[in-house]
């Protein structure tokens, strides 16, 4: 029903009631189909070419999602779910949208056959909590039973759809290594792991399993010039967010020369200015002096009558770190990031309290790349992943799998529940939240219905993406989780997912196929309220420009 109201006030068109709900549903179908077929270890990559040309080949939905244009408002809401899934937990991103589109699609039929969109959002809020209440009371297993190895199983599983999954075992393990060496316990008395203290360099050439991992900063930068020393121990470290380049006069600022002779001391005065302020630097005790912005080759060279130039000091200077780098550095050193030398007073001064300091800083060469690492920093340890891969493609592919494994290794310990994957979670909640539908006497119990049944796509997609039979999978998975839940001596029973390189059933919690409860969790909630966002709406105004306002203007 779409009717166009042409009012003195409003110039639009108004789509209101079922179509809406339809064409929103449809919609959402259209983005869960594009990235369904990635789901699982066996899932398949997507190759994506932006205007320009660039190529991106990966199986992240968050990815996937990202770099698609989608026009479609109610579309969007699936694109921003997959980033909150990614930002919040890091992985998961490709489920959740599927498990969204499918609670939209069944609520559609729901509407259709005369159940009011309210009854079916209570509904949905009721299996919800329902769900979340369960996983975390029945289904999630504490990390300490099941000692170091979980932490290696959750990567490995978080991994086994990506590029990396053949050489798991090996990656898995440099992941733990990496979280585990980010370990830092805040003012609170908690235990935190901040990833983002792990820094991912990429480096061409070599195999994938000649990754490793660094104890230090590393960044993707060399010295700024070749007579500075390669190693500086111990290391104090200036970090500035400005330039030293020579001091240029700023824009609107007119200076009037009557004499030639003028002109050379202007420019003499403009050169001392960023010597004066090279001098301040050393003079605090830097000896690493880090800068975003550019260092001019003139304050880098070795004049013998300056010794305050860096070379001659004996000092390493870098420019155009990255800023994130510069923070991360800052952060782990216990430096303070400068923005400029001016003080309270107007003068230009550095105090050395603004200092970073480390044991060493030392310039290597990584492929044909130099790199500064910085290492045994004050505050926070630092670690580097160095990826080695054939090709960028290969390698950016990496950094997005790794990245997502260090999400999981991250969530899991600090959460220290687990449950099993491979299905096993969604089969036992369709079939808990099939059963409480029926003891409930309300309109809702058709929406905890269908939201059981929605549950369920998980399992099917992951068995139709391993090319086996979906239907008889599922229905052995939910016979043994019926089982489990009806007879006190089969608990065991709980933990029985798919096994997709074999297309039979098996315990996903011996066999290591594990997530973080809170994963699973989150996937529920954000699948619902997404979904519930999108049910919500009966009515939609597209207004389009008055040509009359153009014309008046």
């Amino acid at each position: 029903m779409a009717i166009v109201a042409q009012t003195p006030d409003i110039l639009g068109e108004r789509q209101s009631g079922q179509d809406v709900r339809t064409q929103n549903v449809v919609a959402c179908q259209a983005v869960a189909n594009i990235v369904k077929s990635s789901l699982g270890p066996v899932g398949l990559d997507k190759m994506l070419v932006d205007d320009i040309g660039d190529v991106t080949i990966t199986n992240d939905g968050a990815t996937i999602l990202k770099m698609l244009e989608v026009e479609h408002p109610a579309a969007k809401v699936l694109v921003e779910l997959a980033e909150l899934q990614d930002r919040e937990v890091g992985d998961g991103t490709t489920s959740v949208v599927i498990l969204a589109a499918e609670l939209l699609k069944r609520a559609n039929d729901l509407v259709r056959n005369k159940i009011h969109p309210t009854s079916i959002i209570s509904g949905y809020r009721l299996a919800m909590r329902e769900a979340c209440k369960y996983v975390e009371e029945k289904l999630a297993v504490k990390v300490e039973k099941l000692g170091k190895d979980s932490l290696v199983n959750c990567a490995k599983t978080s991994m086994s759809s990506k590029l990396i999954a053949i050489d798991s075992d090996f990656f898995a393990n440099l992941v733990v290594d990496a979280v585990q060496g980010v370990k830092t316990t805040n003012a609170r008395g908690e235990v935190k792991y901040p990833i983002k203290s792990i820094n991912i360099l990429k480096a061409h050439g070599k195999s994938a399993k000649d990754s490793y991992l660094l104890n230090g900063y590393a960044l993707n930068t060399g010295r700024a010039a070749q007579g500075m020393p390669t190693k500086v121990a111990p290391a104090r470290i200036a970090c500035l967010d400005f330039n030293l380049q020579k001091t240029k006069m700023q824009m609107g600022v007119q200076v009037l020369v009557t004499d030639p002779r003028e002109l050379e001391k202007i420019r003499e005065r403009e050169a001392d200015i960023t010597k004066e302020r090279i001098q301040k630097l050393l003079k605090a005790g830097a000896n690493v002096v880090l800068t975003t912005k550019g260092i001019d080759d003139m304050s880098l060279k070795a004049c013998i009558s300056q010794l305050a130039y860096f070379v001659e000091a004996g000092a390493i200077a870098v420019r155009r770190v990255r800023k994130e780098d510069l923070r991360h550095v800052a952060k782990a050193t216990g430096a303070t990031v400068v923005t400029t030398f001016a003080d309270m007073e107007g003068e230009e001064t550095f105090d050395s309290s603004f200092l970073g300091h480390a044991d060493e800083v030392i310039e290597e060469r990584i492929a044909d790349d130099d790199v500064i690492l910085i290492k045994g920093t004050k505050n926070t340890s630092a670690v580097s992943l160095i990826l080695r891969g054939a090709n960028d493609y290969m390698l950016d592919e990496m950094d997005r799998a790794l990245h997502d494994a260090l999400c999981i290794v991250k969530r899991t310990l600090e959460s220290t529940t687990v449950v099993a994957g491979g299905g096993a979670v969604e089969a036992a909640l369709s079939v808990y939240l099939e059963y409480l539908a029926t003891t409930l006497g309300s309109r809702e119990q058709l929406a905890i219905a269908e939201f059981a049944e929605s549950l369920l796509v998980i399992p099917k997609v992951l068995a139709v993406n391993a090319a086996k039979d979906a239907t008889e999978l599922v229905a052995k998975l939910r016979a043994y989780h019926h089982t489990a839940q009806t007879k006190a001596d089969k608990q065991h029973l709980s933990s029985m997912g798919l096994d997709l390189s074999k297309g039979t059933t098996r315990n996903n919690l011996e066999a290591g196929v594990i997530e973080p409860a809170m994963s699973k969790v989150k996937i529920i909630q954000f699948a619902t309220e997404a979904a519930i966002t999108i049910l919500r709406i009966d009515d939609m105004i597209k207004l389009i420009k008055d040509e009359r306002e153009n014309e008046e203007d």
